[in-house]
Formats: C-alpha cells, sequence, structure tokens
C-alpha cells in the first residue's frame, strides 16, 4: 500500500514541478498543485488522513505565503517542501511544529536539486542548437521537450519516491527517539515560522503604517471575540467599503478645493 502512495504523491511532485507542463503549465502545476495547502489535501487523501493533511499544508502554507521566484531563483524549493516533506510528517506521526520545522529544511536541501536541474538543462540546450544548424525539427523537438523533462522527472519523481518509501520509518523512529527538549525546540521554531511568514506578507502589502490597525483588528476578532471567518470575512468586507469611499471622498474634496481656488485666482486676476 504505501509502494502505491509513495508513487502516487511523487507523480504529484513531478506535475506541480515549476518546470513541468502537463498540468496546464505552471498556472495547475506551480501555482496549484505546489501550494502545500493544496498538496496537504490530496496527500492526505492519499494516505488517508485528509483532517491532518490540511492542518499540516495551512500550517507550512503560512510559511512561504510571502515567497517569491524571481527569474526562477527561490531560497526553498516549493514543491519539495510540499509533497515529500508533507508526506513523510504525515507518516512519521509528526506534529504540526516538527513538521514545518522538517518541511522548510527539506524546502533548502531541495533547491540543491532544482539547481543541478537547472545546470542539466544546458546539455540539452546545446543539442538543440544542434538541430536547429542541421535543420532536424525531430532533434530539436525531443532536445526542447522530452528530454529536459526526462531530467525533470528524474529530479522530482525519484528523490520524492525514495525519501516516502524509505524515509518514513527512519524518521517516525528518529522522533521517538530524539530527546524531548529538541522536540520542544523544533515546535517552538516550527509554531514560529508561519508567523514569520505572515509578517513578510504584510510588509508587502501594508502601503501605509496605519493599515496595520487593519490587520490587529482581524487578530482581536478572531482571538478575544471569537470571530469565525465568514463573520470576520464579511466585518472586513464592511470595513472595506467604507475605507474605500473615505478615501474616494477625500481625494473628490481635495480636487474641488484646487479647482475652486483656480477659479478664484483667475477671477482676481480678471
Amino acid at each position: 500500500m504505501l509502494l502505491i502512495q509513495a508513487v502516487l504523491i511523487s507523480l504529484l511532485c513531478y506535475l506541480g514541478a515549476l518546470s513541468t507542463p502537463w498540468a496546464f503549465g505552471i498556472i495547475g502545476g506551480w501555482y496549484t498543485l505546489s501550494r502545500p495547502l493544496v498538496s496537504g489535501f490530496l496527500i492526505g487523501l492519499i494516505l488517508g488522513d485528509v483532517s491532518q493533511g490540511i492542518v499540516i499544508g495551512i500550517a507550512v502554507q503560512a510559511v512561504y505565503i510571502a515567497m517569491v521566484t524571481p527569474g526562477g531563483q527561490m531560497p526553498a524549493d516549493l514543491n519539495y517542501v510540499a509533497y515529500p516533506a508533507i508526506a513523510l510528517a504525515i507518516l512519521s506521526n509528526a506534529s504540526t511544529g516538527v513538521a514545518v520545522t522538517l518541511a522548510t529544511t527539506i524546502g533548502v536541501i531541495g533547491t540543491i536539486a532544482f539547481n543541478l536541474f537547472q545546470v542539466s538543462n544546458s546539455y540539452w540546450n546545446h543539442r538543440a542548437a544542434k538541430a536547429i544548424e542541421a535543420g532536424d525539427e525531430k532533434s530539436f523537438h525531443f532536445n526542447t521537450i522530452w528530454g529536459p523533462q526526462f531530467f525533470n522527472f528524474l529530479f522530482r519523481f525519484v528523490p520524492s519516491f525514495l525519501v516516502i518509501y524509505f524515509g518514513a520509518g527512519f524518521a517516525k523512529t528518529m522522533l521517538n527517539d530524539m530527546p524531548k527538549y529538541l522536540l520542544d525546540v523544533m515546535t517552538f521554531l516550527g509554531g514560529a515560522l508561519p508567523a514569520l511568514g505572515i509578517v513578510m506578507l504584510l510588509t508587502v502589502v501594508i502601503k501605509k503604517n496605519y493599515m496595520w490597525v487593519f490587520f490587529l483588528f482581524g487578530f482581536v476578532g478572531v482571538v478575544f471575540m471569537k470571530l469565525n471567518m465568514i463573520a470576520l470575512a464579511m466585518v472586513a468586507a464592511m470595513i472595506a467599503v467604507i475605507y474605500y469611499f473615505a478615501i474616494s471622498n477625500d481625494g473628490n474634496d481635495t480636487k474641488s478645493q484646487t479647482s475652486t481656488q483656480g477659479v478664484n485666482e483667475d477671477e482676481e486676476e480678471f
């Protein structure tokens, strides 16, 4: 059973990679399948523990919610985080905090595989250039699509399968034998990393300092007022509408005052 599960999860890992075009390009692959929240649900479905998959997926998603990949360069391989890391965490019965720490570690290691894949593509680029010079359309097609995807499959499917199939038992034994203070440290770090991800997102989204009040209001609404997400979203929508009209009216008032001053100055000159 674990063999089939490892194959399915590793196949999803390949389909969600940044360089895989088969899942509707990067829209269906990288920007959908490789989101930890989506992968957590899919892995939980395959492993028979959907609730735990979603819980871990949400926690991991929060860490990388503000991550960008300029020019294809990334500080951590989100695809490795989304599949082998979350699957390993579920199979080893790791707590959410430990799972997040485990995922971030594997994500950093995954960048090595991603960089190796990018370097290996130079081999296919040279072959494609020679195919163009020779006018060989079939060779060009192979060296620009099938050859690179073969390497991509090796760098995605194979490591993911090996980690899930052979590493689950090892990880579970390691966590069980690990001293309690190390588990506490991993849990603490895993709990802090999602908060760090949210802060990074807010520094990008918030343009003016007073907008932090809106975030604090949402925090108070959930923690102290016990609002559920639907109620909080409705309240946030009302505040957003009021804020929008307040800003718009302020802008219109400023424009009207400017135009009135201009008319008065013209009358005085006349």
